[in-house]
């Protein structure tokens, strides 16, 4: 577990840990060497000749270690850009992104930086917006931009000079509502304060009301004092129902008056959970911590347990606590040997205090999550995934106000359920593990498999029913933070992939449309920042938007992407994947794949029907020269494609992969339609 401007569990995402002290220690330095490789199939069609085995040794093991220039491992993808941060956010840390338009707008605990990736290869940057904050995640909607705020030095003005009270009508902790009409003059036109700020919050666009939108927030720092944010009780609901533990926040926002937005509902989602089973620590990990705690003590420094384990306390909370001890003795100027000592024997108690533990509970069952990470919302099927500490929780959104939970999932191989994404017909749920908080090199070869990965669930009524994890294949160093963190579908058509960030184990795509057997198909990989020692860095978020994949490099600016054909995805898959287009896209409120009928879609599905053996070698190569011979004759266009329809309805019955066939000849259909319209338009 770790302190920071609030105590938190060690597993906690990487902003929980990130602390002002750890991050003036991000220093880079260059060592060493590495190579990289690259499988690409130039051709549109076939797929089956290409090797389905990854490059070995696996160019990601031994890379050279650098900031801006450690080495580079590829595999099924092309880099289109790799941009450095801008010099406002040059040395700070860069968090999530959202896109609008052309724009992907990253988030930084510096502020926001608006991306024109309109050129992929060459993005420019619109604008760097400073407001600091932790950790700014982003999401946006129309002219909105909404980002969460939770430490306790961001201020409602923006400011960079932190917030020096304990108790302060100066500090934001919550949701700040930026008006992005005017993408070069951004204004702050809501502030929406929240009792525990918010660490990540989800947008909400309902298709059954248009006039508003929703902010699902998702807090976990300690419980603001009444005099800074009346309403705020630290107790737990069964001793005062108003508390701000044990439940989430609803924000509604008029889109004609968004500076109206406010807090209309705090679901208690985690109603009836207790506190799952946990794996803890490996052995090399506990002996390593064990070593540090004592280290700690014999130089003086603050301990306290938190949810079973010894932290240690930094310099700043430490700081803090001593000040506050002076404040309440009316004391001046440094702390004394004896405020030192009361912060000893006072500081269990504190630490209970701000993260919502009884310390008189001694036994029975104790309570679980009082909070989530992160949300995924998915509208189209009126159902979220909730990631939530010890827990993954399907939820039914199809009243944005009031989410239900349908069920809970515990699984002691996991640490922190920190994020979670369905497939595109909602059959499926991904969760994945944040174990270390994404401050922690987690991808060790001495790393339980289980652990800090992906857990795959198939989804039949409300019940979620497991059936693999998914784990970065490469080991990482020592000194790489490696753990699953943020990432999206990709719009491949019949198709479960994905991409993920996974830190300094840089981004991976992978296939679950089995669910029972994932794998992975392309990936990018840079070498650590420091060969000696662990400085946080790494991709915290890698998405597919609108044809490219763009990922957020926590310290080394912003890295874009394309899937380059291979025989694990066709160019025809590529291409399809390209026709879904978005005009604005939040991952945490996804959206449903639309393919609109193209050649390229009908090709996809043919490559996929060969890929599967769905249909005899002869009748795929029939099928392409017969959707090759209706795209090249304009004039019998929509003839061969009917023509092609009625072949593939006698297909379907006799193909081991029918629905293929059948979703192939809807494309044919469509396409068939499409050209009937258009002759009888010319004519």
């Amino acid at each position: 577990m770790t302190f920071s401007n609030h105590v938190a569990p060690r597993s906690r995402s990487c902003a929980d840990s990130l602390l002002p002290t750890a991050i003036a220690l991000i220093v880079f330095t260059a060592v060493g060497c590495a190579s990289s490789s690259v499988i690409t199939n130039p051709s549109r069609n076939p797929t089956s000749k290409l090797s389905v085995l990854p490059p070995t040794p696996d160019p990601r093991v031994g890379l050279r270690a650098g900031a801006f220039d450690a080495g580079e491992a590829v595999w099924n993808l092309r880099v289109l850009s790799e941009t450095k941060p801008s010099e406002k956010f040059l040395g700070g840390i860069n968090s999530d992104l959202a896109f609008l338009g052309n724009y992907a707008i990253q988030g930084s605990f510096n502020g926001y930086q608006v991306w024109d990736i309109s050129n992929p290869k060459q993005p420019s940057l619109k604008e760097g917006f400073v407001c600091p904050a932790s950790q700014s995640d982003v999401s946006v909607y129309q002219n909105l931009l909404f980002v969460s705020g939770e430490d306790l030095a961001a201020r409602l003005d923006c400011g960079t000079q932190g917030v020096k009270d304990t108790v302060s009508r100066e500090r934001l902790r919550g949701i700040r509502i930026f008006d992005i009409s005017d993408i070069n003059n951004p204004k702050n036109i809501a502030n929406v304060q929240t009792c525990r700020g918010s660490h990540t919050h989800s947008l909400l666009v309902d298709p059954k009301d248009p006039a508003n939108v929703y902010v699902y927030v998702s807090g976990s720092a300690g419980v603001r004092s009444p005099n800074e944010l009346p309403g705020c009780v630290n107790a737990s609901p069964d001793k005062d129902p108003n508390s701000a533990l044990f439940r989430i926040e609803v924000i509604k926002v008029p889109l004609a008056h968004p500076e109206q937005a406010a807090i209309i509902a705090s679901p208690r989602i985690f109603t009836g959970l207790t506190a799952p089973k946990q794996h803890g620590e490996t052995a090399q990990d506990a002996a390593e911590h064990k070593k540090m705690i004592e280290a700690a003590k014999a130089r003086g420094a603050f301990t306290a347990v938190i949810f079973g384990e010894e932290q240690v306390a930094p310099d700043n909370f430490v700081a803090d606590q001593l000040k506050m001890i002076v404040q309440a003795r009316g004391g001046t100027g440094a702390p004394t040997a004896a405020d030192s000592a009361t912060l000893r024997r006072e500081l269990p108690a504190i630490v209970a205090k701000l993260i919502g533990e009884d310390p008189s509970a001694k036994s029975g069952p104790q309570p679980g999550p009082s909070q989530c990470h992160d949300i995924t919302l998915y509208p189209a099927i009126g159902r979220a995934g909730g990631a939530c500490g010890g827990y993954g929780l399907l939820l039914d959104i199809s009243d944005p106000a009031h989410p239900v939970r349908l069920s809970a999932a515990a699984d002691s191989n996991f640490s922190y359920w920190h994020s979670a994404t369905f497939n595109n017909d909602g059959t499926k749920i991904l969760f994945s593990d944040e174990w270390g908080g994404g401050v922690q090199p987690k991808c060790r070869a001495t790393d339980p498999r289980e652990w800090g990965a992906d857990a795959i669930f198939t989804l039949a009524g409300s019940a979620m029913n497991f059936q693999s994890y998914y784990k970065l294949p490469a080991p990482q160093t020592r000194t790489e933070n490696c753990v699953a963190h943020n990432g999206s579908l990709i719009p491949i058509p019949g198709r479960d992939v994905m991409v993920q960030a996974w830190y300094q184990g840089g981004i991976s795509v992978f296939d679950w449309t089995d669910a029972a057997h994932p794998h992975e198909i392309a990936y990018f990989d840079r070498g650590p920042v420091d060969s000696a020692a662990l400085k946080l860095s790494g991709s915290w978020s890698a998405y597919w938007y609108n044809g490219v994949i763009v990922s957020s490099e926590i310290t080394r600016g912003l890295d874009v992407f394309e899937l380059a054909p291979s025989a694990f995805i066709s160019q025809n898959e590529i291409d399809a994947a390209k026709s879904v287009r978005f005009a604005y896209y939040n991952v945490q409120g996804q959206q449903k794949f639309v393919w609109p009928a193209t050649v390229a879609l009908a090709g996809a599905y043919i490559d996929q029907l060969e890929r599967s053996n769905g249909l005899p070698a002869a009748r795929i190569s029939a099928l392409r020269q017969a959707l090759a011979v209706a795209e090249s004759n304009p004039s019998s266009r929509q003839t061969e494609l009917s023509a092609l329809v009625a072949q593939l309805q006698i297909d379907a019955n006799a193909s081991r992969d029918a629905s293929r066939v059948r979703a192939l000849a809807e494309t044919v259909r469509t396409l068939a339609a499409g050209e009937m319209r258009l002759q009888a338009g010319k004519e």
